[in-house]
């Protein structure tokens, strides 16, 4: 299973003129070999988003996207990795998010689709990336 991060379906959603073509194509490739599924944290910002689908989940049923609940140990393992993040000084707020999308592809075992692979790689060094 491929864990889609925010980042990449917003780039399908909003056409987006330099990541739209790399990111239908992950998008598909992901798909075609083991399947695709956000997280209720994907979910959430999605439907936050000023440019989010007006029938999102509609949306996401026709990309074949299954939606997975944040089990237990992935929100201990995301806990865990914000601990650090702010032991290392990290002052960003928004960031909790990341973890909880990060946690659990660790603990499922899933390849991460996204294109911002920086914070993913400090704090997961054993997660599987897709990234530009």
């Amino acid at each position: 299973m491929t864990l889609v991060d925010t980042n990449v379906l917003l780039d399908v959603f909003n056409a987006d003129a330099q990541w739209m073509a790399w990111s239908a194509r992950q998008l598909h490739l992901a798909r075609s070999s083991q399947g695709l599924a956000i997280n209720m944290v994907v979910y959430a910002e999605l439907t936050g988003h000023p440019h989010c689908p007006k029938h999102l989940d509609a949306v996401l049923q026709s990309l074949e996207v299954e939606v997975l609940n944040v089990n237990r140990a992935s929100a201990k393992l995301a806990g865990k990795a914000f601990y650090q993040y702010r032991q290392r000084g990290g002052q960003k707020s928004g960031v909790l998010p990341d973890f909880f999308i990060g946690a659990q592809a660790v603990s499922e075992g899933y390849r991460l689709l996204t294109r911002d692979a920086g914070r993913y790689k400090t704090y997961f060094p054993k997660i599987k990336l897709i990234s530009p």
